[in-house]
């Protein structure tokens, strides 16, 4: 976009002084900063930083090397928030993804299981109209994309402040013996339902010459209150402090890409998320929640980052308070090998349930 500015402006600045046409890219490139959609909704960052939803008309504001806008009530605010803004950036999303999760439980009451269904329903008929028939599903296990043909919905659950989550059955193209069922993470907005997340949880597999679907290990979060008895959740499980990251996850990456800062090296990194591990670990002296995560550096194979996440409680809400990168990938043999910066003592922390 701005080299074609760029191209543009200096076909037609032959002739205009120099300061003249510093003006105008000047004037073009803020006009491209200010076309792009506001993050957090156009809330203050620095006010969602201290947990407080603060609409801006987002005259004031910021872009970050990544090419996100962010807004501010104030010149003291932006101010504020410039002076850390990778860990600001990162309170704020988290923040943001608590809100939301406040907005869900509210803004599920004027939904249903059925419209959840009715709307996934339509959104995967409406694409594969327009791509031939075809689906297609980005699967970060693997690393490909699958073209998939539309069967129907299985059955939808429903998680009360959580969302909706449609469980899709699905067959390969050219071949209606391999099946794959696929999960929907659906969620209220603003008074329409909208797609946070697609899982593939069950994938063909060939045995015997023959295709069965297997399981995916580990099974995404939804799956565990599913198997769970009623008042189990008197105390914190495992999938409420997973959904936690997961949302976390959800909501501050970009095209599927997560950005964040190597706490150690400094580096800015940009990784795809492929999963989240299980179990999940309570720390015995404070009580915080932490859980591992894989995600892999785009375009590679088999460059697979460890990256921790800790997780705390804010009125009552579970969201991230640490990102940590726990192993990277190191070459060794030709073959890169995940390595641990850092090792847990098991004295220190429980398993959650």
């Amino acid at each position: 976009m701005r080299r074609h500015l760029y191209r543009l402006l200096e076909e037609r600045s032959r002739g205009i002084p120099r300061l003249s046409l510093l003006a105008m890219i000047a004037l073009a490139l803020s006009a491209v900063a200010f076309a792009a959609e506001p993050e957090f909704g156009g809330f203050c960052a620095m006010g969602l930083v201290n947990h407080q939803l603060i609409n801006t008309n987002c005259k004031i504001s910021w872009t970050s090397m990544d090419g996100k806008l962010y807004c501010f009530s104030g010149d003291s605010a932006k101010a504020d928030f410039l002076k850390s803004s990778d860990e600001n950036i990162r309170k704020a999303t988290d923040s943001y993804a608590t809100a939301q999760a406040e907005d869900t439980a509210k803004e599920m009451g004027k939904f249903t299981s059925d419209d959840a269904q009715s709307f996934i329903d339509k959104l995967i008929k409406d694409r594969s109209a327009s791509n031939g028939g075809i689906f297609v599903v980005d699967d970060p296990v693997t690393d490909t994309s699958v073209q998939l043909v539309y069967d129907n919905v299985d059955f939808t659950r429903t998680l009360d402040g959580y969302g909706y989550f449609p469980d899709v059955i699905f067959h390969a193209k050219g071949d209606a013996a391999q099946r794959y069922l696929v999960d929907f993470w659906v969620v209220p907005r603003n008074g329409r339902l909208m797609v946070l997340e697609t899982r593939i949880y069950e994938s063909p597999v060939r045995e015997d010459g023959k295709w069965r679907t297997l399981e995916r290990q580990p099974p995404p979060w939804w799956w565990i209150p599913a198997s769970e008895h009623a008042g189990v959740a008197d105390q914190t499980s495992s999938w409420q402090v997973m959904s936690a990251m997961d949302r976390y996850i959800a909501t501050a990456s970009d095209h599927g890409i997560l950005s964040l800062k190597d706490d150690k090296t400094g580096e800015k990194l940009a990784l795809k998320f492929i999963d989240l591990h299980q179990p999940v670990r309570r720390l015995k002296q404070n009580g915080q929640f932490f859980a591992c995560t894989d995600f892999r550096k785009p375009g590679t194979k088999d460059q697979f980052y460890d990256i921790d996440f800790w997780i705390g409680t804010h009125n009552g809400k579970m969201s991230v308070t640490d990102v940590k990168v726990h192993k990277v990938p190191v070459l060794i043999n030709g073959h890169y090998v995940q390595t641990s910066r850092y090792h847990y003592d098991p004295k220190t922390f429980e398993m959650v349930p």
